[in-house]
């Protein structure tokens, strides 16, 4: 399978950093990266064992159609036959491709976009999280801007997903990124009609882990070269529209600068997440053009051209409009952090903390609560907070990685890095200075200060 436009890229040259694979730089829709000659010769043996060659390299527009024979009327596409009869067997290779080299411009920020946070995380970690109910063999991540930044977070949270890193120079598009990722797998990955490619967008961190499993099952059990998450919203503005053609099936994706005002009418809406067979992701991203509106290679495109192709391509209009929420500026980062406070602290709740007003609580995931806590109004946890069980906080407090004993109160005080032990009666109005250290039983007393290290 070819996996570029025009030209073929050099492969990336791989080093192991504590259990992922970082890689220098690629892009697979520029026309002036040399062919790698490992490539063509692979590409050489497979065409002369497959009796198709590769195409010469072309000067001109490229053609509208994928380079795939389309099935005769009735019949399955190519490929299609084997995934059927292996449907049944064990669980097909899956693999993520997270695209993570946006810039963020509208964020106006010098911190990489997937990293801004979100109740004490990067938000591309809450992306990564989707991916717990699958049995995905690895991801695939493609950073872009800061992404020394971007690497060395993702190596030190340490997801439970194994990951390797491409960069994406220069940003041409959501095409251009997935065709860089493909880039780190083999041919033999990529060859596999079994195979399955999920691509996820790195400022979704609303995604939950059951909205993917739902779009790989449907996915799986239709058999689609493609399947798309959709979202129902009663404003689309700033969307690519779903057109829907024969048996209801997607024909294409309509970006908003180049929908027609039938398109625009449409409420059913691209989400930028898919699942792609992997044998014919490649092939397809070589038939996309830039000839649209903002002059980028749109992975939409694929859509159509697999289902112009005869393909099937089949989409799932996820349950919860929210959970394909992406973040582009600081208002939309806002409304996601409140929507995912909301579903931390009801999960607490639930576990058996008491929140005496949970729209006035703040807690970063981060945080672990034993039993019987009780938090008042205005109480803010952050980072890695322990709270024992029986504790009272608040209200007008805020802990910054700190532990709390068993059946402590502390009240309108302010601590950071500091060791509360059993028992003890903090506040009001103290402050711990990091490295703090309260023993157990202790009642420090109102305005107290601890000293400084």
């Amino acid at each position: 399978m070819l996996l570029l436009s025009h030209a073929l890229a050099a492969l990336l040259n791989k080093r192991s950093h504590g259990g992922a694979t970082v890689a220098v730089p690629g892009s697979l829709m520029r026309n002036d990266i040399l062919v790698a000659p490992d490539l063509v010769d692979r590409d050489r043996e497979r065409s002369e064992a497959r009796g198709q060659g590769l195409e010469p390299r072309m000067t001109g527009p490229k053609p509208a159609v994928l380079p795939i024979t389309p099935p005769p009327k009735g019949a399955a596409p190519k490929g299609e036959a084997d995934r059927t009869r292996t449907s049944g067997m064990s669980p097909r290779p899956l693999s993520a491709i997270v695209l993570a080299a946006g810039e963020g411009t509208r964020m106006h920020s010098s911190r990489p976009k997937p990293l801004h946070l979100l109740c004490g995380r990067a938000m591309v970690l809450y992306v990564l999280d989707s991916l717990a109910g699958c049995e995905v063999g690895r991801a695939v991540v493609v950073v872009g801007h800061g992404a020394e930044r971007v690497t060395k977070k993702l190596l030190d949270a340490a997801p439970d997903v194994p990951l390797e890193f491409v960069e994406q120079e220069v940003q041409r598009g959501t095409g251009d990124a997935v065709g860089v990722a493909l880039t780190a797998f083999s041919s033999e990955e990529l060859d596999d009609v079994d195979a399955d490619i999920i691509v996820l967008p790195g400022d979704t961190p609303l995604l939950r882990a059951q909205t993917i499993s739902a779009l790989l099952a449907t996915h799986q059990s239709t058999d689609a070269a493609c399947t798309l998450l959709t979202a129902r919203v009663s404003d689309p503005t700033g969307y690519g529209r779903i057109v829907r053609g024969r048996d209801d099936r997607v024909d294409r994706v309509v970006e908003q600068a180049d929908a027609s005002e039938a398109q625009l009418a449409i409420t059913e809406v691209n989400t930028s997440i898919y699942c792609f067979r992997a044998s014919v992701l490649g092939p397809a991203l070589r038939r996309i053009t830039p000839e649209n509106a903002q002059g980028e290679y749109y992975l939409t495109d694929v859509v159509e051209v697999l289902a112009s192709a005869g393909y099937r391509v089949s989409a799932v209009v996820a349950e919860d409009a929210l959970d394909t929420t992406g973040v582009n500026d600081r208002l939309q980062l806002a409304a996601a952090e409140m929507e995912l406070r909301r579903r931390t602290n009801e999960a607490w709740m639930r576990k058996g903390v008491t929140m005496v007003d949970p729209g006035r609580t703040y807690v970063d995931t981060t945080v672990q609560f034993d039993a019987d806590v009780t938090l008042f109004p205005d109480t803010i946890l952050q980072g890695s907070c322990v709270i024992g069980a029986g504790t009272e906080l608040g209200p007008n407090t805020r802990l910054v990685d700190c532990r709390v004993g068993a059946r402590s109160v502390v009240e309108n005080s302010v601590g950071r890095g500091a060791d509360i032990g059993d028992d003890v009666r903090l506040g009001p109005f103290a402050v711990l200075e990091p490295g703090a250290v309260v023993s157990d039983g202790a009642r420090p007393g109102p305005f107290y200060t601890s000293p400084s290290e």
